[in-house]
């Protein structure tokens, strides 16, 4: 069943962040503490700024960049807010020591590293990462070596965790879901019922606990997946069609579907925002099957997006991601990060 679809006007007046990346975007991170946001990008920096409250308006200044010897692929925080972890084609991962301003390497892969996510634990903290040397490697960021190595049979390309569960997408359209635990360990692996490759993972809680993930992929839909699925046919387990061109009167004009590139939770509400191929971001809310807010379309793609802290900041960035291939591809268009108050507009719908 597709969703109501509603289209409304709402980038505008959203703020956009100065001094933005040179190349695609390919990550954002907010810090879990305080309101700065981080982006990784394809021009090899990983970048910072801090975003503030100036009345009703909101500003941006750039507070410092760090650079890999090739692109930047996905970045993440520790829990307290004073180091950025980043991953890139040149199959390193290095911590940002804010305060020092240091940039040293922690990790390494056999290949480009496509996510990096803090695990912090009662009992131990680490850093996971995820690789298309399809490896899952957790480590101890003062030693050389790796604390564990957990095998894929393919590619990672995107990972979440919200402890004590992680859940990582593979290539080939799998999704393994680890307990963390004492020590990770793989507690499953699932095929969602998405046809084609899934782009980005996200888990949602209930009662402030994990409770499921939201996967999205190339083929305008995203799937609501419930840890517990001890009910086979269980009303919160569904696919969703977005991010495709509105269905026309005559039903035999092809319809144009565009990838998900982004899917995250909002954390306190539990609705969610989408980003796509199409140039346009959506906030759902998947208790009630509801499509809340839907935006106009930007002159490029939005490769990824990400939730302050708080819940009162929605990010996204407005990059090629390469869904059309070179010849679309003009170096001349400016990259964007934008900053969007989102206020009420993910409150769920009232029952």
């Amino acid at each position: 069943k597709q969703w109501y679809q509603r289209r409304v006007a709402i980038t505008a007046g959203d703020h956009e962040v100065s001094q933005p990346p040179n190349d695609s975007i390919a990550a954002l991170a907010f810090s879990p503490t305080a309101d700065f946001l981080v982006a990784g990008s394809w021009d090899n920096c990983i970048r910072c700024w801090e975003v503030k409250q100036s009345g009703t308006m909101l500003q941006s200044e750039p507070k410092a960049e760090q650079q890999h010897t090739a692109s930047t692929l996905c970045c993440c925080w520790s829990a307290d807010g004073t180091k950025v972890f980043s991953g890139s084609c040149d199959k390193s991962v290095k911590m940002w020591d804010l305060n020092s301003n240091s940039f040293t390497q922690v990790a390494a892969h056999d290949a480009p590293v496509k996510s990096v996510n803090w695990v912090q634990a009662p009992n131990y903290q680490c850093l996971m990462t995820g690789s298309w040397d399809k490896t899952l490697k957790f480590w101890d960021t003062r030693q050389a070596q790796p604390m564990m190595t957990i095998n894929c049979e393919e590619r990672i390309y995107a990972s979440d965790v919200c402890y004590p569960v992680a859940v990582s997408v593979l290539a080939g359209r799998k999704v393994k879901i680890l307990n963390l635990e004492n020590q990770p360990t793989i507690h499953n692996t699932m095929e969602p019922p998405l046809r084609y490759q899934l782009r980005d993972i996200s888990i949602f809680k209930k009662d402030n606990k994990p409770a499921g993930f939201g996967v999205c992929s190339i083929e305008g839909r995203a799937a609501i997946e419930p840890f517990d699925n001890s009910t086979p046919n269980s009303k919160d387990k569904f696919t969703f069609k977005c991010h495709r061109s509105p269905v026309q009167n005559d039903y035999n004009k092809p319809q144009d579907i565009y990838a998900v590139n982004g899917i995250k939770f909002h954390p306190h509400f539990g609705t969610l925002a989408t980003v796509g191929s199409d140039g346009k971001f959506s906030f759902w809310d998947k208790d009630a099957r509801t499509k809340l807010k839907g935006s106009e379309q930007l002159n490029n793609t939005i490769t990824c997006c990400d939730f302050n802290h708080t819940g009162a900041y929605f990010a996204y960035a407005s990059s090629y991601d390469w869904s059309k291939g070179h010849e679309y591809h003009n170096p001349q268009q400016k990259n964007y990060i934008f900053v969007r108050q989102v206020k009420d507009e993910l409150k769920p719908r009232k029952k």
